[in-house]
């Protein structure tokens, strides 16, 4: 049904004249008939106003399919920085009715998990801003610097609060829970991550024997996760050998390239990073490229106080996001990329 039968069709329903809908609305009947008679389409602002008047969610108003919906959720997650209350209501409302509904529960699992984290990292900016103001102001209170820590990932001293062992713990468990033959790598992966993050050195070996033995293991990780094993047991020659014999083998890979600018940063070693980075860069030939390594050329620059640089590279991070994978300017990625090339110019 077009969108203008559909608010004539509401409207009639709710036992509301044109006169009457308008008036709630804020606008003059003429708008409302000429919504109706398809002559215009009501301003996206209105929205979410219009269908509260008419009982409605704005995806009940466009008689929209689960799947165009899902999608709608999908695109607002990627181009918005926050939904409004009403939006994030309706959308949680949405997802929650289709966990029952949907036959894909695992999908409806993830959208939740992602709308929440979306909201989640929108308070954590309001968090951020806050306390750093009040930092500013104070810096001898704790509260805030507490705050910041929480809502940044900021390092935190406290071993109690900063190891991992929870989350190993759960990925212990996806792992054994896995009936598939043969199982899937990626909780392997994120396992090991967390125990050579936490110095775990003894069990991210053995997991990672297992890891190694999986069909779809890349081949190139093998040597990095070696490298960074040997890494967290304070064998700095050993890992650099790691890494120097793998480039022999993998040094053409994008993949690799950007494994050895991660290596060379978590050393500290920034400009050997950012070459590495770069060769990621230039050897990825399918786009739209990740732009993980733009962002990290950037933050390494900075870093090493090489201000134009770090514009240089922001501006390219702002180009790519546009050209290679078509945002918008009004889309927070790039506003966010902006925001962050406009902090460097002021410094």
């Amino acid at each position: 049904m077009e969108i203008g039968a559909k608010i004539k069709q509401l409207r009639i329903k709710a036992g509301l004249t044109q006169e009457q809908l308008a008036g709630k609305l804020g606008i003059s009947a003429q708008s409302v008939s000429k919504w109706e008679t398809a002559i215009t389409m009501p301003d996206v602002a209105l929205l979410p106003l219009l269908a509260g008047e008419l009982g409605v969610s704005i995806d009940e108003l466009f008689d929209l399919t689960v799947e165009q919906k899902l999608h709608r959720i999908e695109r607002g997650l990627d181009v918005q920085s926050e939904f409004s209350p009403e939006v994030f209501k309706e959308y949680e409302e949405f997802l929650l009715h289709q966990l029952d509904e949907y036959p894909d529960r695992v999908c409806i699992l993830e959208y939740l998990s992602r709308l929440y984290h979306f909201r989640m990292e929108a308070d954590a900016r309001r968090v951020s801003k806050y306390a750093r103001e009040a930092m500013l102001r104070a810096p001898e209170r704790k509260c805030c610097q507490w705050m910041l820590q929480m809502s940044e990932g900021a390092d935190v001293w406290d071993w109690n609060v900063a190891n991992h062992a929870r989350v190993i713990d759960f990925y212990k468990e996806v792992i054994a829970n896995d009936r598939g033959t043969p199982k899937t790598p990626l909780p392997y992966m994120y396992l090991i991550d967390n125990l050579i993050a936490d110095h775990r050195t003894a069990e991210a070996a053995e997991y990672f024997e297992e890891y190694a033995k999986l069909p779809a293991a890349r081949p190139f990780m093998l040597p990095v996760y070696r490298a960074h094993i040997a890494l967290a047991e304070y064998d700095v020659l050993k890992a650099d050998a790691i890494m120097a014999e793998a480039e022999q083998y993998f040094g053409n890979d994008p993949g690799f390239l950007f494994e050895m600018a991660q290596y060379h940063a978590r050393k500290g070693d920034y400009r050997t990073a950012i070459v590495y980075y770069e060769k990621s860069w230039v050897a990825e030939q399918e786009k739209p490229r990740y732009t993980d390594a733009l962002d990290a050329i950037c933050t390494a620059y900075e870093i090493l106080g090489d201000k134009q640089n770090a514009i240089a590279a922001c501006e390219r991070l702002i180009t790519a996001l546009t050209e290679e994978w078509g945002y918008e300017k009004d889309h927070a990625p790039v506003i966010e990329a902006q925001k962050r090339k406009q902090a460097l110019m002021a410094k």
